[in-house]
C-alpha cells in the first residue's frame, strides 16, 4: 500500500474533479451561454435571419472582433448557421439552427428570472459588503 501526502491526495482529487467538470454537459453549456455576448447574439437572431451589420447595430457595445468571434463560436457549437450569398458585394446572413431555436426558451427563462430576482441579489450583496452578515454569525 502506497502512502500519499495530503497534498498528493488533494492533487489527485483535483485532477479527478477537473476531468469530471470537463465532461459535465451543464458546465460545458454554461461556458457557452455564460459568454457575455453569446446570449445577446442568440436572442437577436431569435427574431429572424440577420446580416452581420444588423447584429452589430443591435448590440452597440460589442466590438467587431468580439462579434466575429462570438458568431464563429456559436456556428462551431451548432447554434448558428452562416449563409454566404454570392453577390457583389458578397452577402452573409446568420440564422439560428434548430439547436439555437431550442435554447431560446431557456435564455428567455433566465432573463425573466433575473428580472424578478436581481434586486434581491443586489440587496444581499449590499448587506454582505456592509458587513451585516457578520452580525448573524
Amino acid at each position: 500500500m502506497v502512502t500519499m501526502t495530503a497534498a498528493q491526495r488533494r492533487e489527485r482529487e483535483k485532477a479527478a474533479f477537473d476531468a469530471y467538470m470537463d465532461a459535465c454537459p451543464t458546465h460545458q453549456l454554461m461556458g457557452i451561454i455564460g459568454n457575455k455576448w453569446s446570449t445577446m447574439v442568440l436572442m437577436d437572431l431569435a427574431h429572424g435571419a440577420r446580416r452581420y451589420a444588423e447584429v452589430s447595430n443591435a448590440l452597440p457595445g460589442v466590438s467587431a472582433k468580439m462579434l466575429t468571434q462570438t458568431l464563429r463560436s456559436l456556428e462551431r457549437d451548432g447554434f448558428v448557421t452562416r449563409t454566404v450569398t454570392p453577390a457583389v458585394p458578397v452577402q452573409v446572413e446568420y440564422t439560428l439552427t434548430l439547436l439555437g431555436e431550442r435554447i431560446v426558451p431557456l435564455i428567455t427563462s433566465m432573463q425573466e428570472w433575473a428580472d424578478r430576482h436581481m434586486d434581491e441579489i443586489d440587496a444581499a450583496r449590499k448587506n454582505y459588503d456592509d458587513g451585516r452578515h457578520l452580525a448573524s454569525g
